[in-house]
């Protein structure tokens, strides 16, 4: 049976706040974290460290769940391009524009990948639409560098939600530490340092297992030696893009299965753990979601682009430009499923094991995590 659906509160914390009150605090202002004045700061996103997983291997991340902490939302959907554009601009995913993985290009007529898809009928300098936090900075007298590893550098997503900081490359994750470390040295600094490595053994081997436990403990081990390697008065802040949870092979709902409810259906973007819905008549989207949540609203909040603005889904500000790039029907997952677009053939993406994207907590909650000068 179809069910109610979940309603993002307006105006709660979240992932937007992370690096404006990061900002603050170097100005000796308190934001609504409540982060307190620092010298120095250093925000460190560890892509897919979700607070269900980290709390369920507590025993690994002894660094991380001793500091003080508190779990927030991330965005929705709960994936990466979407989570740190709002990261890195503040502004949610109905603002920036960046509403999901694969959103649809109406008119270009397909369907687009934030990713890695970028190209010239994409410019990433004007496709996102917001300002940066970095931007905003300017000239003034905070001094602001990214940290990520190579392969980043000059991508389209960087030019997106990285514009108005230098980026600097580093493959090796204690190396991006120690640079971060180094430049706390100096007052008014702020660094943000991307970590994507737990997020891609997640992805292969799921976060239930030992590989992703083996590799939260590195990563817990390095993040001891920033926090004994920063100067006094450093602020550290560590986050998460979004949770994870393992979903098994034989739960993939593959549409080729279901071609009777693809019947309208013009483009499938979005990703595995939800779905946005491209129609040929998108008058038609009130009975397309119908047809769905009869099928599917046992395992899934299936909503038309209007049910899932009106929810908050989006953020309470969403623009023209960004109602355009969502579905006109959405599917979000609320049971371990996923939905692969087979109809042309395998999908390399069946492979995963960890999945995000739907609004459930183990996706959306996220810790964020004091250190440095903000550990007590």
């Amino acid at each position: 049976m179809p069910t109610m659906l979940p309603i993002v509160k307006p105006g709660a914390v979240s992932l937007a706040d992370v690096l404006p009150d990061s900002v603050a605090a170097l100005g000796g202002r308190r934001g609504r974290l409540g982060l307190p004045s620092a010298r120095s700061v250093v925000v460190v996103v560890i892509d897919g460290l979700g607070a269900h997983a980290l709390a369920a291997r507590s025993g690994h991340a002894r660094t991380l769940v001793a500091a003080r902490a508190r779990n927030i939302d991330s965005v929705v959907p709960s994936t990466t391009a979407a989570a740190l554009t709002t990261i890195l601009t503040g502004a949610w995913p109905g603002t920036h524009g960046l509403v999901g993985y694969r959103t649809i290009d109406r008119d270009n007529d397909r369907v687009v990948n934030q990713l890695s898809g970028w190209d010239g009928l994409m410019v990433p300098e004007t496709w996102q639409r917001s300002t940066t936090v970095f931007e905003r900075i300017g000239n003034g007298p905070i001094a602001a560098v990214a940290v990520g590893p190579a392969k980043f550098a000059g991508s389209g997503l960087t030019r997106a939600i990285l514009r108005g900081a230098p980026y600097v490359e580093e493959d090796d994750v204690a190396a991006r530490f120690a640079i971060a470390a180094e430049r706390a040295r100096t007052e008014r600094t702020l660094t943000y340092v991307y970590v994507p490595e737990l997020d891609k053994v997640g992805h292969r081997d799921g976060v239930e297992s030992s590989a992703w436990t083996a590799a939260l403990e590195g990563l817990d081990s390095a993040v001891a030696v920033l926090d004994a390697a920063v100067p006094r008065r450093t602020g550290i802040l560590i986050t998460a893009d979004h949770g994870m949870l393992d979903v098994p092979h034989d739960s993939h709902v593959l549409l080729s299965q279901h071609v009777d409810v693809m019947a309208g259906v013009r483009h499938v973007a979005g990703e595995p753990r939800f779905l946005h819905l491209g129609l040929e008549e998108p008058a038609a989207a009130v009975a397309v979601a119908a047809t769905w949540s009869e099928r599917f609203g046992d395992s899934s909040w299936v909503a038309t682009r209007d049910e899932a603005i009106d929810a908050g889904w989006f953020g309470t500000d969403v623009s023209a430009e960004s109602r355009d790039r969502m579905g006109d029907v959405l599917i979000a997952p609320r049971r371990l499923i996923a939905f692969y677009d087979d109809r042309h053939g395998d999908v390399p993406g069946r492979r995963m094991v960890g999945q995000h994207g739907s609004v459930t907590p183990e996706e959306r909650s996220v810790p964020v995590i004091r250190l440095g000068a903000w550990r007590q």
